[in-house]
Order: C-alpha cells, then sequence, then structure tokens
C-alpha cells in the first residue's frame, strides 16, 4: 500500500512540475521577489497581488528541480486567497501535508525554496506598505 502512495506523491509531482499551476509573470504585482538555492542552480520569482488584507493573486515563474518547481507551484494553489495574516503562520511544516514528507526530508532547500521566497515577497510588500508606496 505504500508503494501506491508513494507513486501517487511522484505522479502528483510531476504533474506540477510538467503543468505549473499559477505560472508565469504578473506586470501588475504589487511586489516580486526573487530567491534561489546557489549550490544546485533553482531559481524562483513570487509575484503577489494584495486585495485589502488577502492575497487576490500570486504567480511565479522559475527553474530548477523538479521539486523546486513543482513545490512552488503546490504553494500557489495552497496560498492565493489566504489573508496575510494567514500567511505569516504558514511554515515547512505546511508542505508536509502538500508534498509529503518523503520529499521534503530528502530535498529539503529545494521542497521548500517557494515558501522561503513566498515570505521573502510578503517582508517585500509590508515594507514598501510602510514606505508609502
Amino acid at each position: 500500500m505504500q508503494s501506491v502512495d508513494r507513486q501517487s506523491q511522484i505522479e502528483f509531482i510531476l504533474d506540477h512540475y510538467e503543468s505549473p499551476r499559477n505560472y508565469g509573470e504578473m506586470p501588475d504585482a504589487d511586489a516580486h521577489v526573487e530567491g534561489g538555492n546557489p549550490g544546485c542552480g533553482d531559481l524562483v520569482t513570487v509575484y503577489i497581488k494584495v486585495q485589502g488584507e488577502r492575497l487576490e493573486k500570486i504567480s511565479f515563474v522559475g527553474e530548477g528541480c523538479t521539486i523546486s518547481q513543482a513545490s512552488t507551484s503546490m504553494l500557489t494553489e495552497l496560498v492565493e486567497g489566504k489573508t496575510l495574516e494567514e500567511l505569516q503562520h504558514l511554515d515547512h511544516r505546511t508542505l508536509i501535508g502538500v508534498l509529503g514528507e518523503e520529499s521534503l526530508n530528502t530535498r529539503p532547500r529545494c521542497a521548500t525554496l517557494g515558501l522561503d521566497v513566498l515570505k521573502a515577497v510578503l517582508r517585500e510588500y509590508r515594507r514598501q506598505q510602510v514606505m508609502g508606496r
């Protein structure tokens, strides 16, 4: 039974890698930030559009390994429509339920890149709001 679950998880990850959700630049984004893992060449840029205190729209562009790109795609589906407060409470454990513990444990930097960049873009958005963008 475990192998079926593992196989399903692999197929889910491959589907997000081959057909990423919310992929593409967002010219009218309220904020965007690029981040990466220098050692392995993973790069992700996350764009956000905020309406009030809610993440109205999120997109990303990137390149790199299957895990980094698929996990970022999955993350965009998970967070769109959430409040900025809810997003502040997301952590790496949140991804375990989406990616599976095996993926997160074997490739943690790749699996969490999208979340780390999302946190950075939220900080940038807040900074811009304080500065009176």
